[in-house]
């Protein structure tokens, strides 16, 4: 007699080693919208950034000088207090000695924002610092030294935000003529 063994059949078919080519299709397909969804997501992301970014931009340029102002108003209040002092006292000495004051406290305010003056008397004029109206012959000061200053000029930081107005010493008309700096 034969034994034969009787090992259970199995209903399911054999797994598949690679999937359907749909199987595969939907599977790309689902990746891509992904993939498109999140590149949306990002590109909004994106355009929402670049609006903030340039609405804080304008309001910041807007308003940049705001500290400026705010320093400045406290001067202009002790000033106009001068004026109204002056007005009503006949104390000259009072009058002068207030606005003396208050332009310290305007210099000191522009030296907090970095406007600096710029050193004008008694230098070698300089066509990058000085806006010479007038020259005059001198014998004490050699050419080109600023003798007086007209206008105060100013920088903040690196640059020239006026220019000193001044006067420049000339040699005398009896001496002999000098070649001037910018000539050399």
């Amino acid at each position: 007699m034969r034994i034969v063994s009787q090992e259970p059949v199995s209903t399911t078919p054999p797994a598949d080693p690679q999937p359907s080519l749909e199987s595969q299709l939907a599977a790309a397909q689902a990746e891509r919208d992904d993939f498109q969804r999140n590149w949306l997501r990002a590109q909004a992301d994106f355009e929402n950034y670049r609006k903030r970014t340039q609405k804080e931009a304008e309001q910041e340029r807007q308003y940049r000088v705001l500290p400026l102002a705010r320093d400045l108003l406290p001067g202009l209040d002790n000033l106009r207090r001068a004026l109204e002092a002056a007005g009503q006292s006949s104390d000259l000495t009072q009058l002068v000695h207030g606005v003396q004051m208050v332009v310290r406290q305007f210099d000191d305010i522009l030296a907090r924002h970095s406007v600096l003056p710029i050193a004008a008397v008694g230098k070698p004029f300089d066509p990058n610092l000085h806006q010479a109206i007038q020259q005059v012959p001198h014998s004490v000061h050699p050419p080109f030294t600023v003798l007086t200053e007209l206008e105060r000029g100013y920088t903040l930081h690196d640059r020239v935000v006026r220019p000193s107005t001044v006067v420049v010493s000339a040699a005398p008309a009896d001496a002999p003529v000098a070649s001037s700096p910018s000539e050399g």
